[in-house]
């Protein structure tokens, strides 16, 4: 493997969101807003946060508000521009930095997340990529999520699966894993269970949504049979994977919303609110008022903001 530099992102953005129904009738999940940004988009620059050039994402039929969002707009540009709206002007033409490239590719069926990563292999050929669940927001502040994995890859040059610790009785939202301590918040994978029973788990460290990958899972992909649900598992292939590759475990730093649920959605639009920096007053105020009448404490709510 000659590539050092992980170069291309896949973003899986072909689900058809079913939680969070009736809004994703008509709009893909991706596309539901933290505040003033789509989830995908923090994906997106979180991703070019870490060097990433090319964004691979692999839609589906209903997903086109996700290409447009990333294309230019130039009726709107020319509306914004005319009224010297520069700030805004500027925040749209940026959505997508200069030198960063969108390629799309379709899913044509749901045949899981195996199957969806499998789909980019012709755009990603043969070199490390990570994988982007937009879903999991992440919030690593000044060092992004991707960013502290792709400079773990870098040094260990094998694939890096981003982990955090589950409460016990989640276990079987997630693929699971079982790892031998390298150094402090980095491990090196034994076995990966997708979706264990609480009874059953190994552990309680969870993959969330951020995989660096090599090129090899895309033969194990194409050869593994149907896992749980009748869909491809990217788990089992990295189960298989780990019989010929190190594959480590990264404690990654900075804190994780499920925005696939609507608590965990609640509570990033909260959280992203109270840091915005045209919002954060206003809303720490609101918030105040709200909750006052209880009497209840948030000031411990405003200092992690």
């Amino acid at each position: 493997m000659s590539n050092n530099k992980i170069r291309k992102a896949v973003f899986p953005v072909a689900g058809l969101g079913t939680r969070f129904l009736p809004a994703t009738k008509a709009n893909p999940k991706e596309m539901l807003t933290i505040v003033d940004k789509p989830l995908i988009q923090y994906a997106a620059e979180e991703a070019i946060a870490a060097g990433i050039e090319e964004l691979i994402f692999v839609t589906s039929s209903s997903k086109r508000a996700i290409e447009d969002h990333f294309d230019k707009n130039f009726e709107m540009e020319t509306e914004l521009e005319r009224k010297g709206k520069t700030k805004l002007l500027e925040m749209v033409r940026n959505v997508v930095p200069k030198g960063i490239s969108c390629i799309y590719v379709r899913q044509p069926e749901a045949l899981g997340l195996g199957h969806a990563v499998l789909c980019a292999r012709s755009v990603v050929g043969n070199e490390p990529f990570a994988v982007i669940l937009a879903d999991d927001l992440i919030d690593g502040g000044d060092n992004p999520c991707m960013a502290q994995m792709a400079k773990t890859f870098e040094y260990n040059r094998c694939s890096v699966l981003g982990v955090e610790q589950v409460p016990k009785e989640e276990t079987e939202k997630y693929g699971i894993v079982q790892s031998d301590e390298v150094t402090k918040g980095l491990g090196r994978v034994s076995s990966i269970i997708e979706k264990p029973s609480p009874e059953d788990a190994p552990t309680n460290l969870a993959v969330v949504g951020r995989y660096i990958l090599t090129p090899r899972i895309f033969n194990l992909l194409e050869t593994i049979p149907k896992g749980a649900g009748g869909e491809i598992q990217l788990t089992d292939a990295i189960a298989q994977l780990l019989k010929e590759e190190q594959v480590l475990a990264y404690e990654f730093e900075g804190e994780r919303f499920d925005c696939g649920s609507k608590q965990g959605y609640l509570q990033a639009t909260v959280e992203y609110a109270l840091k915005h920096p045209d919002l954060s007053e206003e809303f720490r105020d609101y918030l105040r008022k709200r909750c006052g009448g209880d009497g209840c404490d948030i000031e411990p709510l405003f200092k992690r903001a």
